[in-house]
This record gives structure tokens, C-alpha cells and sequence, in this order.
């Protein structure tokens, strides 16, 4: 649903807009809201309601019990904030979160399917660089099954 990889800066007012492509793709699978919260590797995960309540009920299946979970969970949903774009498309970040991933300025916003992911562009470059390499590593080991 979401594809792609695009630069855009934060305006005057800490909003950021969602590219034209996740505006389409969002229209048509009719979301009007987004949840987003802290992702892994320093950015940000940016899902649809109903993606979000289906994570939400996999995070609600593990045990609390377990030490890992509760940390896990408390990051995850303590940083979560409900979103809707305006007409233009324009979302604002709360400032903790932008805290989290490093965002400043400029920022790289990638469609991972069924999530987006909104970077540093620093961070996005960083991690491009590191992994680009062992891309093919990682496909081969994940395609053997």
C-alpha cells in the first residue's frame, strides 16, 4: 500500500507533509487516521488506525509478566499519538517524538507496506549506508524457506 522514498522538510509550524503517492493510497483504502509512535533503528512508525489496532492486539496477547514485554509496550504505546492529515496533507509531530528520532529539519518518509516510516534524513543515509551491503546476505537467508 505504501511504497516509496521521499525527502521533505519540517515547515515553520513542526508540520510535515505526507507525499501525493501515501495520500492516494490512503484515500483509497479509505484512512482517515493514523497512529504514530516510536519505531526501531531511531525513526518513526506511522500506521493506519486499523493496522494499529491489529498490532495492538498481537502487543495485548503477550504476557505482561515477561520483563521485555512491558518495556516494550510502554515505549511503543506511551509514544503513540493519534493523527489525522489535514487537506493539504500535513501532519505535526509532537516534539518527543521528533526528540526520539533525531528530527530536525529534513526528513526521508519511507512506504514499508502496510506502515510508513519517517527518518531523520541523517539517520535514513546512515542506515542506507550500513545495510545496503548486506541486503543480498539478507534476502538469501530469508528467502531459503
Amino acid at each position: 500500500m505504501f511504497y516509496g522514498e521521499y525527502l521533505h522538510t519540517i515547515d515553520r509550524k513542526g508540520r510535515i507533509i505526507l507525499p501525493a503517492k501515501f495520500r492516494e493510497a490512503a484515500k483509497a483504502n479509505f484512512i482517515e487516521k493514523f497512529f504514530i509512535t516510536r519505531g526501531l533503528d531511531k525513526c518513526l512508525f506511522m500506521l493506519s488506525e486499523e493496522e494499529w489496532r491489529s498490532q495492538e492486539q498481537k502487543f495485548k496477547a503477550m504476557s505482561f509478566t515477561k520483563q521485555q514485554v512491558r518495556t516494550f509496550n510502554r515505549f511503543y504505546f506511551s509514544g503513540a499519538v493519534e493523527i489525522s492529515p489535514d487537506r493539504q496533507g500535513r501532519i505535526l509531530l509532537p516534539q518527543y517524538l521528533k526528540d526520539y528520532a533525531g528530527i530536525k529539519k529534513d526528513v526521508v518518509i519511507v512506504g514499508v507496506s502496510n506502515r510508513i516510516e519517517i527518518w531523520a534524513k541523517d539517520s535514513w543515509e546512515q542506515f542506507y549506508a550500513n545495510s545496503k551491503q548486506s541486503f543480498e546476505e539478507i534476502a538469501e537467508k530469508l528467502m531459503e524457506s
